[in-house]
């Protein structure tokens, strides 16, 4: 059970219902809306490269991911419902939602320590990538946690409404602890299955013919 602002997405997910459906009717491209992801992401980034901190910038900052947000979730849901997933859609989901926090926070550089926002960045990559890791060994997609995307974002709008760095700090520190903590699950998931199945271990059996 989630308890952090992840477990808000189910409910986000119905507020962009309608919408999603207009998209699926226009038959948009799954990938045109991880594109959207993307420049929602650069947006945010631009306005807290160009604008001064206070509380206009954070409102365009928190348009700016509130709708990235959205394309995040729209993306994967159009995808499902034309029955258009596949692997590869997948791994440019993953890949958008990567670059678009990463242009955010690109932004960041004019109003904070160059190797404050560079670490900040490092350490936001963490999460997805253990969850993904885990996903890989065939673990379900870890979610949630001290500082997900959700609340990543919740940060980064406190910072483009003081300018303070220790919001990003406090960033970097949350994505360090949100890996921590789906590490830690991960580990204790594979203590309470420690018989994994031959399948799992050496991949499929290999007929003799094609052994030989």
């Amino acid at each position: 059970m989630h308890t952090t602002l992840y477990a808000l997405k189910p409910w986000y997910g119905r507020r962009l219902a309608g919408i999603r459906r207009v998209l699926v009717a226009w038959r948009v491209s799954p990938h045109a809306v991880t594109a959207a992801c993307v420049g929602c992401g650069a947006v945010a980034g631009a306005a807290l490269a160009t604008l001064r901190p206070g509380l206009w910038l954070a409102c365009v900052v928190t348009v700016a991911l509130a709708a990235r947000l959205a394309a995040a979730n729209l993306d994967g849901a159009i995808a499902r419902e034309r029955g258009r997933t596949s692997r590869a859609g997948s791994v440019l989901n993953e890949l958008g939602d990567r670059l678009a926090e990463l242009a955010t926070l690109a932004g960041c550089l004019v109003l904070a320590p160059g190797t404050l926002v560079v670490v900040a960045a490092g350490a936001s990559l963490l999460p997805s990538w253990v969850s993904l890791a885990g996903a890989a060994a065939g673990a379900p997609r870890l979610q949630g946690g001290p500082a997900g995307k959700t609340e990543r974002c919740v940060l980064l709008v406190g910072f483009a409404a003081s300018g303070s760095p220790w919001w990003l700090v406090a960033l970097a520190t949350g994505a360090l602890l949100t890996a921590i903590v789906r590490l830690v699950r991960l580990c204790r998931r594979d203590r309470a299955t420690p018989q994994l199945d031959a399948t799992v271990r050496s991949g499929p059996p290999v007929s003799p013919e094609v052994a030989a």
